[in-house]
């Protein structure tokens, strides 16, 4: 065939006629928690919840001021580092994302806090639960669940007023999350007349706690609390079962309240004295609860842990902000999440003018037959 150059003519004529597509615009939600790690599961399971939010945000064709938007998550490790924390924090900066979901670690997010308000980031955390997060007064700065006040005093009522524990023992493991859930429990169960019979210290990297558990043994504790996470909470049932301290209660905040802890501790028959605290309610109690873990569990089969659902609804209510804002800039949505209004899966997300949840709900846990069971 012959090429006619009056077919281009007419074919660039027509293209020209047709209405131009509108590029979606990109929206970026950043994300940090620690994917490495001793504590990767917990990492993973955020960045999880995250990712399905903005999944189906996608799926929706959410339009923000007349445009079609694409939201896409912007993935960040802080290996529960408060350096790395930091660092992942100025690289979202530097990325210009439009908010950030995070981090998971006090000790990562109080840090973090100062560099997102340096850069006017609107920053949600699902599971920073240090009551000084807030008390620095930021304006961007925005919790999704109980802080520790809440989870430390809830377990030391417990320990006392149902269970009712005398004498009480405390570890931390020196983190920002670790020592101020401790201090809020020791506080509260000298003040409903329990005895303290000993406070020990540790790290969020220690495996034995055979010294520790033994000079606390001697002092005949009906309970311990430890303020840390379930990399050190496993490891420490399984020797206070091999010190004969079977029949010694363990209590301890959202970080030890994992799925995982049962196969940290190994079996050990300590597990099922446990009694752990988590600033929100049983999904299994909530509305949308079931649904939502239907959907994560299809799409990260065995990955649950504890937080998902927060960093979901976080992810949720930074972009119902945009919404209503009509602007996907930092800049002009960040007012409107101090207004949020927002019915989420763990909660109906209203805020203090701190940036605290209003009216937390906490639950307590309890592990029988080596599976998580809420008491409340």
């Amino acid at each position: 065939m012959q090429f006619n150059p009056a077919w281009s003519l007419v074919a660039l004529a027509v293209a020209s006629s047709l209405p131009a597509v509108a590029a979606d615009v990109v929206v970026k939600i950043g994300h940090v928690a620690p994917v490495s790690g001793p504590q990767a599961h917990y990492g993973r399971d955020n960045e999880n919840g995250a990712r399905l939010a903005v999944d189906e945000l996608n799926a929706q064709g959410v339009k923000i001021g007349g445009n079609k938007v694409r939201f896409e998550l912007v993935a960040e490790d802080d290996a529960a580092d408060p350096k790395q924390g930091t660092a992942a924090a100025q690289k979202l900066c530097d990325s210009k994302v439009n908010g950030v979901v995070g981090h998971l670690n006090s000790g990562t997010t109080i840090p973090a806090a100062k560099v997102y308000d340096g850069c006017g980031l609107p920053m949600v955390t699902p599971s920073a639960t240090n009551p000084q997060l807030t008390a620095l007064g930021y304006k961007n700065v925005f919790r999704l669940l109980a802080n520790d006040n809440a989870l430390g005093a809830g377990l030391a009522q417990h320990a006392k007023n149902v269970l009712k524990l005398k004498k009480v023992a405390i570890i931390d493991d020196r983190t920002a999350y670790g020592k101020g859930v401790a201090e809020v429990f020791t506080k509260t169960a000298r003040q409903l007349g329990m005895e303290v019979v000993s406070e020990q210290f540790t790290n969020d990297k220690a495996v034995d706690f055979s010294a520790i558990l033994t000079a606390i043994k001697s002092k005949k504790p009906d309970g311990i609390f430890f303020g840390g996470m379930d990399p050190q909470a496993g490891p420490m049932l399984r020797q206070m079962q091999q010190l004969g301290m079977s029949k010694v209660y363990v209590f301890g905040g959202d970080g030890i309240c994992t799925e995982k802890l049962s196969e940290l501790s190994s079996g050990a028959r300590t597990l099922g004295n446990v009694v752990c605290a988590v600033g929100g309610a049983s999904l299994d109690k909530l509305a949308q609860g079931k649904a939502w873990r239907g959907r994560y569990d299809a799409k990260f089969p065995g990955q649950f842990q504890v937080y998902s659902p927060y960093t979901y609804d976080a992810t949720m209510v930074l972009v119902d902000a945009m919404k209503r804002a009509n602007s996907t800039d930092p800049k002009v949505y960040a007012a409107k999440l101090a207004s949020t209004d927002y019915q989420g899966v763990t909660a109906k997300v209203k805020f203090e003018p701190n940036g605290e949840l209003v009216s937390p709900a906490m639950t307590l846990y309890v592990y029988k037959g080596g599976k998580r069971v809420a008491l409340n």
